[in-house]
């Protein structure tokens, strides 16, 4: 294990010196400053029309307050989308990259062992990635909450489901990279990330049209790859009552958010996935001829 946690150090050595983490944050400032700023104007903006209205103010978790409501719920799903990205793009070469460059042979010939290799590399870019993911979506919660004095109820909730998720991404990303080369394994895990929102939307569609085929190729997909079905359940965390309400109304029809929570045996099985793909990348490195 301490040469797993040496690998890890020295990825996380490999992403300041890549400057991955100073491009991170100065992206990141720039995003979360762009967007509290529009919730800044539509905060005030709906003020002017409560007080050209008469009204002494607005209910944080009312419905006068959805704009504000849809729009930290659409900023968490930007969150989301940006840790999905950003734990493929940083991992997509974690092992394969270094076999192309020649830099492999000379790390094994150590005194450290492949699948040591392999969980250090997964440990030191998945804290990169969960660090990133929970300061962008604590900050972007956190400046809604000081500008319009909105809290979704169950923020931590939410933000567990989104780490899982992208640390279920990087798991995989890890394992494609002792599968296949770079490029492939970049394109395979993508497809994978559709697959996940494809079921997403087929759930979406199926419940709408009153079809039980879609809605089971939906949770079929779900299934397959996961991903989607943690946004969807961080989802429900985030809103409040009523607009789960109107969620039961409309059928459940919106593929970005859901009115029910995940399953939690979902929740099990992407947390066991993250564990099986962690497991078979050290087991199929350990007797991969390099």
């Amino acid at each position: 294990m301490r040469n797993a946690l040496l690998i890890a150090e020295l990825s996380l050595r490999e992403a300041f010196r890549k400057r991955l983490v100073t491009v991170l944050v100065v992206l990141s400032v720039l995003f979360i400053g762009f967007f509290l700023y529009g919730v800044l104007r539509l905060e005030q903006t709906l003020d002017q029309r409560a007080i050209d209205a008469g009204l002494d103010g607005r209910s944080a978790t009312g419905a006068g307050n959805i704009p504000v409501i849809s729009s930290a719920l659409f900023g968490m799903y930007l969150v989301y989308f940006l840790g999905s990205l950003m734990a493929v793009l940083s991992t997509v070469g974690a092992v394969s990259a270094d076999i192309e460059n020649g830099v492999m042979q000379s790390v094994i010939a150590r005194p450290v062992s492949r699948a040591q290799v392999v969980l250090g590399r997964f440990l030191g870019f998945g804290a990169v990635n969960v660090v990133y993911v929970a300061l962008l979506g604590t900050a972007l919660l956190g400046g809604v909450y000081a500008i319009t004095g909105y809290l979704p109820p169950a923020p931590v909730l939410a933000l567990a489901l989104i780490l899982l998720a992208v640390l279920m991404l990087t798991a995989l990303t890890v394992l494609g990279s002792t599968l296949f080369t770079t490029l492939a394994n970049g394109i395979g895990v993508f497809v994978l990330y559709g697959v996940g929102f494809t079921g997403g939307i087929l759930s979406a569609i199926g419940r709408l049209a009153d079809t039980p085929t879609l809605v089971t190729l939906g949770k079929v997909a779900n299934a397959l790859m996961p991903s989607n079905a943690l946004w969807l359940g961080a989802s429900y965390h985030l809103q409040p009552e009523f607009m789960l309400q109107v969620g039961d109304l409309s059928r459940g029809a919106n593929p970005f958010t859901s009115n029910t929570p995940i399953p939690a045996g979902l929740v099990v099985w992407a947390a066991a996935l993250l564990a099986l793909a962690v497991g078979t990348a050290m087991w199929r490195f350990s007797r991969r001829d390099l």
